[in-house]
């Protein structure tokens, strides 16, 4: 009896793993698993059977009621009207306009795009599926290979996990239990170095190899007539907003939380602005937003319950026992975390591995002393952009990318399954080197929040 109780941490994380490879939704596995497991350990003694009347509380206290938590809705609709009012669309044509006499001049407008969608929605699947209907079609059209053009939307489309106002890092901040301002000036300059890395890829290939992104034809004298003002128009709506939202964060005149709401007035003003925002459009901005939200908090729920019951049963003292057990070291467990994290990436997205691994390897990394290389008090947002880093290759990896399913689901028979996967490759390549590179100079990750945040 006692040696089942020891093991019960470990048979509950091994329920867990078993149940998501099982192909039922994630938070009815979590909640499931969660309760089938605290009928065991009230059976065992381990629980007291009012314990489980405290759940409820303890998803409604720390999901519900979380006042950090607000800034995800803010975000997920300031993306979504964004989208439904073409401000992007407007911004990507210019930039295509832009870029036409540079080589692989297309791909990097996308890039570019990419960029700055990130900066102003932080959705990884609309961005995505946006990108697909307004580049692709262009792209192959200029004779450009579906393998760029497709591994350029995905990788570019993804950028929205790392870039602030990131939903991932508001859910990152809130487990964690760390200032989400600083986390997202954390994740800035990683994300935009990330950003230029995909740039310099795109011209050295294309320079190489020249028929992958043949040049686009000159401009007509009636398009250059217009461009630059249609360009500042274009650029400066999505820039007043990322001004607005990120300046206000970064300047210390607004909390995350605040700044979403600005975020998400000033997306319904511009799409005003714009002429493009009716009654009709708000309405399905605001039902898009929801569907989204409801899904994430579902899972927040249930994975909130499994975290419970798993610290009363032992949890944290078995994963700490099991990391101190297997005697790395402290870069070696480092390591470790991050290798498993990159192979979950290919079966799970970042919602069912942030929500359910993070709290589980929190001790850990808490217990962590890398010396000189990064101060005790940097460590937790290092390693969760690290951990951002990793997790943005779960969008990328086959056979379950989901970046890859959006891209697929909007190009339809323009492109193969298989010219996608071969399209990513070079861009996981990156995002690996970009993730050791930060593990290497973590003064990359630190610099600004401890420049700006002191």
């Amino acid at each position: 009896m006692e040696i089942l109780i020891e093991l019960l941490p470990g048979l509950m994380f091994g329920a867990l793993v078993i149940g998501l490879f099982s192909g039922l939704p994630v938070a009815v596995v979590l909640g499931g698993i969660t309760i089938a497991f605290a009928m065991i350990a009230i059976a065992l003694g381990e629980m007291r059977l009012v314990q489980i009347s405290l759940i409820p509380n303890r998803i409604y206290g720390g999901s519900i009621e979380n006042q950090v938590l607000v800034a995800a809705p803010m975000f997920i609709f300031m993306g979504v009207v964004l989208e439904k009012s073409r401000i992007a669309e407007d911004l990507l044509v210019t930039l295509q306009k832009l870029m036409s006499s540079v080589p692989g001049g297309l791909a990097l407008a996308v890039t570019a795009m990419g960029t700055i969608l990130a900066a102003a929605t932080g959705i990884v699947g609309a961005s995505v599926v946006m990108l697909t209907f307004m580049a692709l079609p262009t792209m192959l059209k200029r004779g450009y290979s579906p393998e760029l053009a497709s591994g350029t939307i995905a990788s570019a489309g993804t950028l929205g996990i790392l870039i602030p106002p990131s939903v991932m890092l508001v859910f990152m901040g809130d487990i964690l239990s760390i200032n989400l301002a600083r986390l997202f000036v954390a994740a800035l300059m990683p994300g935009l170095l990330l950003a230029a890395i995909y740039m310099i890829y795109i011209v050295v290939s294309t320079l190489l190899n020249p028929k992958k992104a043949p040049p686009s034809p000159p401009l007509s004298e009636a398009e250059k007539a217009g461009l630059w003002k249609e360009a500042a128009l274009s650029f400066a709506l999505p820039c007043v907003l990322i001004l607005a939202v990120l300046g206000s964060i970064l300047g210390g005149i607004a909390t995350p939380t605040e700044a979403a709401g600005i975020g998400a007035f000033g997306a319904i003003l511009l799409g005003l602005l714009r002429g493009r925002l009716n009654l009709t459009t708000l309405a399905e901005a605001t039902d898009g937003s929801i569907r989204t939200l409801a899904m994430l908090f579902f899972i927040f729920m249930a994975a909130t319950a499994f975290a419970y019951v798993f610290r009363l049963i032992g949890g944290e003292h078995f994963i700490v026992s099991l990391a101190e057990s297997l005697n790395m070291g402290d870069w070696g467990i480092l390591a470790m975390l991050m290798l498993m994290i990159f192979i979950l990436g290919f079966f799970f997205d970042w919602v069912e591995i942030t929500l359910i691994m993070l709290p589980i390897v929190s001790p850990i990394v808490g217990l962590m002393d890398l010396g000189e290389h990064v101060a005790k008090t940097d460590l937790i947002y290092w390693f969760a952009v690290l951990m951002a880093v990793n997790l943005q290759t779960s969008f990328l990896t086959p056979p379950f990318g989901f970046a890859l399913f959006f891209l697929k689901g909007a190009a339809g028979d323009l492109v193969t399954i298989g010219q996608i996967y071969r399209g990513i490759i070079p861009f996981v390549l990156l995002q690996i080197g970009v993730l050791a590179l930060i593990t290497w100079q973590p003064w990359i990750v630190m610099w600004l929040p401890n420049t700006l945040l002191q």
